[in-house]
């Protein structure tokens, strides 16, 4: 039986299938065509889809990720492809191109769909989907070889998918591959990848990529490989080498010593092509056609009845999730976050007791502590005092909306503690505040150009998020220098939540009885009249873009003929077509001056006086990242008060410090405090 040429050709099928990986790698392992709508022929969607899947084909290759937009709402279609990190660029570019060809014939009239392939993957939608980080959808495939020592292999298995993905996590690419020798001589080597797009940010992948394997032993246990794939993350394993180019890691197992005997040697693994379906696939090999005929019946048999009932299944726990009881209560929705508590003991070991040295800020919330966990973690601990006036209400609003917020460009809550005293933990980001680098001198020069950029655009992305593509439409009303953190990459974070208003549907604004926020960053409609709304963070967040653009505070004083603050003093120079002269001398002239005066104007639309006339945070986005939008002229900026003439429609005002609207009743003022704090509506969307 051993010399069979059909035993031989058998065992020669791993080498050949490698050698012959990229036209495997143009067959689609599994596809999805997802649920948010049809669109008809020759529409303007189609249109639309047709000019995005070919952007997505032509430029993938260059860096193995590529994603864009195309076309404008309610036609706007997003999407993004993605290539197999150890693949070079003409495989990518044959693999991306064959996939825009075949989702277009299996998912032909849809919104939305994903496929996948060895090499690739490639999705669209209707829906904002480039700023989310869920992995879903997921599907699962597995080799039906089972292995001698489960027990060991699965040790071995832990190994490589660990330090796997903390490889991944640290490199550019999110891409990373390796191999861990056996405990023993007759145990087989385990090769494994592991996979983020690389748009995620360092911990978003690692949470992404450990979430994968902490259903192995579920799902392959004691299978000699298995793969698990979604749309932002992916691993594979095998007992045979099936990726290109050497390991990023090569591990080797202490040897384990057992009393039990050695096991046999195990046959070379046989790679077969696995069925892909949401619960799994898998492949055989039989010796007759009969055998071959049910090992593809059966499984596709199969693999349609789990589908089916995948699909409904999580069709149903999303409806369920998503669609909130008229009568659930804030205090019925607090028992979702008791995964999140923190014990007091382990955050006052962890912040030395909340010592003197520990603490890095003070709030309208309380004092903010520096602190280190048990297993590593850094953490920012929020610690209510005893003079604030909020209350424990107050504490489960904000609790429950950051919990429900995920965006790289904003700080992420990992607990809260409600024993004794109420405290929120936070993620620690290690560059500490916006501010403390932009209005010092010396720090300021640290913020070259493209770090500069990097900020406005990644605050324009998770305002972007926060408005239009969370689960919750939200308005920071707090937007501001010292509310950006700026991680070990000096990428910004929005924090600070605690004066969101949230809204559901399609409400974007309301009115208030109680103004709060910081002066300089507040819109005019909101301090004069309560009236706040998605607009009123943009134009927080043009101040704060001419602030990184000047390096000068907002509230400061300008050396102007008319100028008194920096919005009149921007505009004076903007009118006078002397805008470069605006720029933080900090930066020592290293610039694109073409970058810096669409920034400026793109400032100074935000910063109009009348709600209507600046643009949403989408519109900004565009037209932060498109070079060939052309902007609108800005008017005349809202609090443009100079020194030789003011806006007749305003008078200062003696106890705010900001103007108020005149009108024949009685002019109305607001007190003003850099960190109160309001109480947060919740409501899904």
């Amino acid at each position: 039986m051993s010399s069979s040429p059909f035993l031989k050709l058998l065992l020669l099928l791993p080498p050949l299938l490698f050698l012959l990986s990229p036209v495997i790698g143009a067959s689609p392992l599994y596809n999805i065509c997802g649920s948010t709508g049809n669109f008809s022929a020759n529409s303007t969607y189609q249109t639309n889809l047709r000019s995005l899947l070919s952007s997505l084909a032509s430029n993938v290759s260059a860096s193995g990720f590529t994603s864009d937009t195309a076309g404008q709402l309610p036609d706007q279609v997003y999407g993004f492809s993605l290539c197999r990190g150890d693949v070079n660029s003409s495989a990518c570019s044959s693999c991306v191109g064959t996939a825009t060809q075949d989702i277009q014939q299996m998912c032909p009239y849809d919104k939305e769909a994903t496929i996948w392939y060895d090499f690739c993957l490639l999705r669209f939608s209707n829906a904002r989907i480039l700023s989310d980080t869920d992995n879903s959808p997921e599907f699962y495939m597995w080799n039906v070889n089972n292995v001698t020592r489960p027990d060991r292999f699965s040790k071995l298995l832990t190994l490589l998918l660990n330090r796997t993905t903390e490889s991944a996590e640290k490199s550019a690419k999110k891409f990373a591959t390796g191999t861990v020798s056996n405990f023993t001589s007759a145990f087989p080597t385990v090769y494994g990848l592991v996979q983020c797009t690389p748009d995620l940010s360092r911990t978003d992948c690692g949470t992404c990529l450990r979430g994968l394997y902490d259903q192995l032993p579920s799902l392959l246990v004691g299978k000699e490989g298995g793969r698990v794939i979604g749309v932002r993350c992916n691993m594979r394993y095998e007992v045979y080498y099936f990726y290109q180019g050497k390991p990023t890691l090569a591990l080797t197992a202490p040897v384990e010593t057992a009393s039990e005997p050695t096991p046999p040697p195990a046959s070379p693994p046989l790679a077969t092509p696995a069925v892909p379906q949401p619960g799994g696939g898998g492949g055989g090999t039989k010796k007759n056609a009969i055998g071959i005929v049910l090992a593809i019946a059966i499984p596709a048999a199969t693999a349609v009845v789990m589908l089916i009932s995948i699909v409904c299944v999580c069709y149903w726990r999303k409806r369920k999730q998503t669609k909130k009881p008229p009568h659930e209560t804030e205090e019925e929705q607090i028992p979702s976050v008791e995964s999140l508590l923190f014990d007091l003991s382990t955050i006052r070991l962890a912040t030395a007791n909340f010592s003197t040295e520990n603490k890095i800020g003070e709030g309208g919330f309380g004092a903010v502590y520096m602190g280190l966990l048990p297993d590593g973690r850094q953490i920012a601990v929020k610690r209510l005092s005893n003079t604030s006036g909020q209350g424990l209400g107050e504490l489960k609003n904000e609790l429950v909306l950051v919990a429900k917020l995920q965006h790289r460009n904003l700080v992420k809550l990992l607990g809260v503690c409600l024993e004794e005293e109420k405290m929120i933990i936070y993620e620690f980001v290690t560059n500490g505040s916006l501010d403390t680098f932009l209005f010092d001198p010396a720090r300021g020069e640290q913020l070259h150009w493209g770090i500069r950029y990097k900020i406005i655009t990644g605050i324009a992305r998770g305002l972007l998020y926060l408005h239009e593509e969370s689960q919750l439409r939200i308005i920071h009303r707090d937007l501001k220098a010292s509310n950006i953190l700026l991680d070990a990459e000096m990428n910004p974070k929005i924090s600070d939540f605690g004066l969101a208003k949230l809204f559901g549907g399609d409400q974007t604004q309301g009115t208030t009885n109680r103004v709060v926020g910081t002066f300089g960053y507040m819109a005019p409609e909101y301090a004069m009249q309560g009236k706040f709304s998605i607009k009123s963070d943009v134009f927080s967040f043009g101040v704060l873009v001419l602030e990184i653009l000047t390096g000068r505070k907002n509230s400061g004083t300008y050396d102007s003929d008319v100028a008194e603050d920096l919005l009149s003093y921007i505009w004076e120079k903007w009118q006078g077509g002397r805008a470069m002269e605006i720029v933080d001398p900090a930066l020592g002239g290293q610039y694109q001056g073409g970058d810096v005066l669409r920034c400026v104007q793109v400032g100074l639309l935000c910063v109009q006086e009348n709600p209507y006339d600046r643009p949403t945070m989408s519109t900004v986005a565009v037209m932060l990242n498109s070079e060939t939008v052309s902007l609108q002229s800005p008017s005349r900026p809202a609090f443009c008060v100079g020194k030789s003439g003011a806006n007749p429609n305003l008078s200062s005002s003696t106890n705010s410090g900001l103007p108020v609207e005149k009108s024949d009743r009685q002019t109305k003022s607001f007190p003003l405090s850099p960190n109160e704090v309001s109480v947060s509506e919740i409501e899904p969307r």
